[in-house]
């Protein structure tokens, strides 16, 4: 890397409590040249508390990929930048990737400046098992996008966690209801960190019947975690022929009558089947 270059610190912000910044974010954002923000009306709040009135620029989903080389150009000129969320650390379901990938192409340093992060907070107080632990995302916004992702998840044995909006939080939790077992242990936080979090452990059910009836459990951002399927030994054993025959089924029917054939034959699960040929299906589509 050239000396002469300027940094670019991904920094971490507080998802909810101002108070949860820390002091080296803040001497950061004191110190650089630029900072760009996912939305800069949102951040200057949080610059003006803690009296930061350096330059600001968007950076976002919609403008990142073209925003990026100029921001590089300006890295390699020496100044140095600071890319913020509007909470939280960026790059996890927030904007900024583009602009690394660019810096760690072109040698320049990019330094973390960690902090709050909504997945790691509501993971640390769920009571579930985090390791291992999948992190999802936001899911699809569509219901039969949103069923067919929660199949392809009905038998991880994993933990799994995703991110949803206020105005999708029910239905996509009606659609969970419809794949996965009402039983399942779910967690769903809420405005983290904030004066109205909530965080409710329980049932599939429990949960749905909650924010259904509850129009505070709709309100907010939200991170809802999974258990996961607790697997019997014959779920278990599935071995290379079983996929074999389940791929050969594929070619020559649809995934419903191959799955179906394929449990007569085997005696194994429709269900871990099905997970099976979406996964099946996947490969053979990628090598079309």
């Amino acid at each position: 890397m050239s000396t002469d270059y300027g940094k670019l610190y991904v920094v971490a912000t507080p998802i909810g409590n101002l108070a949860d910044f820390s002091l080296r974010g803040i001497e950061t954002l004191k110190q650089v040249d630029l900072i760009a923000a996912e939305d800069t009306r949102h951040v200057k709040m949080l610059l003006q508390h803690y009296g930061i009135t350096n330059r600001l620029i968007a950076l976002h989903q919609h403008n990142e990929d073209r925003a990026a080389p100029a921001l590089l150009q300006k890295l390699r000129d020496g100044q140095s930048i600071a890319i913020v969320s509007d909470a939280g650390t960026p790059l996890l379901s927030d904007p900024g990737l583009p602009l690394v990938k660019l810096a760690k192409e072109a040698h320049v340093d990019v330094v973390p400046i960690p902090g709050a992060c909504a997945l790691i907070t509501a993971l640390s107080v769920s009571g579930l098992s985090v390791i291992p632990f999948s992190f999802e995302g936001f899911v699809p916004r569509t219901s039969s996008a949103r069923k067919t992702f929660f199949n392809e998840k009905l038998l991880s044995s994993t933990t799994w966690v995703f991110y949803e909006s206020s105005h999708r939080i029910l239905a996509c939790l009606q659609d969970m209801a419809e794949v996965l077992p009402t039983d399942r242990i779910i967690v769903v936080a809420r405005e983290l960190t904030k004066l109205h979090e909530t965080i409710v452990k329980a049932s599939l059910a429990e949960v749905l019947e909650r924010v259904a009836n509850d129009d505070n459990m709709r309100k907010g951002e939200f991170v809802v975690i999974v258990e996961g399927a607790v697997l019997d030994k014959s779920e278990q054993l599935i071995t290379p022929e079983h996929k074999r025959l389940l791929g050969v089924m594929l070619k020559q029917c649809s995934t419903k009558t191959a799955v179906a054939m394929a449990a007569d034959i085997t005696g194994i699960r429709k269900k871990l089947l099905y997970q099976v040929a979406l996964t099946l299906n996947g490969e053979r589509f990628a090598d079309d």
